[in-house]
């Protein structure tokens, strides 16, 4: 690949390069860089949200670049304050190393194992001595720290800041001193963490390494970062037609970052598909179909992105059900139809989950409702729809 080529694949995307000229002559030298991503396995879910940074991972990698995962069993006991409005609950080491696992297996669906090392920064931390550790905490001053608008909304609205956040840059920083990262990827909200990493390294006298931010990716609501606990995410492990269904049903404006984070279609391809569906000769269905079964099938296979195109358009039709419908619980009786609508999540207030009946887009066990005053008697397990797309099982407790 050219250089130009090269660089304009590694620059897809992305936000922001600190030092992007030093990027663009190491990478032109060919010689293999040292490109690192640091995870804090809080979780042992991976949803889309994740996958934007470690598929600039891959094409790191495809470029001849080794990587190198760094498992923070050691920061993630301390948490990373990055947009926190309050100090995050420490995390036990047993279970850090167990998500970890997990953390793994998904990750290696998109980033080459054989091109990756793994490495648990427990390796350094757990023999730093506190004579060293203090050494490593003069290198960052407070005023640096209050810098961070994280820590500046905190201080100000009165919530406490644990000393031991103040930790979390440094430990991060000097996880990229020992492995001589020569780039470090993340999203923005990590940038300060990274540019830590440039002022140690430096401070040591070694190279410091390239920051490269990624976008933060909206989630299915097209409002909010994605999330699992927003309930706004499309998970790594769902199944292909739970997947199909999500992406197909994405808000429009969400669909062309989209196509630039998740995939690896021509941007070209993309803007010219777009122009179309704004000078309304392409269905914006099609596009996000063609989405749908590109991210489908980099997950499940092109047969099963095939077969959940043909499930998703029997739904569209009526014909058939999505799988994993949501289940809602309530108590059992009878229940004004707007409330069971919001406890689904189909709407964010009363007054818009009337509109939606007046609109005449809801039915309850396949009965169209068109009064907002409709009530339903929840007995057992019932179908709630929404348009032609969002569906809830309401069942009784």
């Amino acid at each position: 690949m050219s250089d130009t080529a090269a660089w304009k694949t590694i620059a897809r995307g992305v936000l922001e390069i600190i030092e992007a000229d030093d990027l663009r002559k190491k990478l032109s030298k060919g010689t293999p860089l040292n490109i690192k991503l640091g995870i804090d396995p809080t979780s042992p879910d991976v949803h889309l949200g994740f996958t934007v940074v470690m598929r600039k991972l891959r094409q790191f990698q495809d470029l001849g670049h080794r990587v190198i995962l760094i498992v923070g069993d050691y920061t993630a006991t301390v948490g990373d304050p990055s947009g926190k409005n309050k100090t995050r609950p420490i995390l036990t080491h047993e279970d850090v190393l167990k998500n970890a696992e997990t953390y793994k297996q998904q990750f290696f669906k998109i980033v080459d194992p054989a091109k990756t090392s793994v490495i648990y920064n427990g390796e350094w931390f757990s023999k730093l001595t506190f004579t060293e550790v203090t050494k490593l905490m003069s290198q960052i001053t407070v005023a640096q720290m209050l810098e961070r608008e994280d820590f500046q909304k905190r201080y100000r609205g009165g919530q406490p800041i644990s000393l031991h956040e103040f930790l979390y840059p440094m430990m991060q920083a000097y996880d990229s001193v020992m492995i001589d990262a020569d780039v470090e990827l993340g999203g923005m909200d990590q940038k300060f963490n990274v540019l830590r990493g440039r002022e140690l390294q430096r401070s040591l006298g070694k190279e410091p390494q390239v920051g490269l931010f990624m976008p933060i990716l909206l989630g299915t609501d097209g409002k909010e970062k994605m999330s699992k606990s927003l309930g706004n995410y499309i998970g790594v492990n769902e199944a292909p037609q739970a997947m199909f269904h999500k992406i197909y049903a994405l808000p429009d404006a969400l669909v062309e970052s989209y196509f630039q984070l998740l995939t690896d279609i021509p941007l070209e391809s993309i803007q010219a598909k777009l122009a179309q569906v704004a000078a309304g000769t392409l269905n914006p269905n099609a596009l996000k179909e063609e989405l749908a079964r590109d991210i489908v099938r980099q997950y499940h296979g092109a047969d099963a992105a095939e077969m959940a195109a043909i499930q998703e358009k029997r739904i569209h039709a009526g014909e058939a059900l999505p799988e994993n419908i949501p289940v809602f619980a309530v108590p059992a009786g009878e229940h004004w139809l707007p409330e069971l609508i919001v406890k689904a999540g189909m709407a964010k207030s009363n007054g818009e989950a009337r509109r939606l009946i007046e609109n005449g887009g809801v039915s309850f066990d396949d009965a169209k409702i068109g009064d907002p005053k409709a009530k339903a008697m929840v007995s057992g397990r019932h179908l709630l729809k929404c348009g032609k797309r969002n569906f809830a099982r309401i069942e009784a407790e």
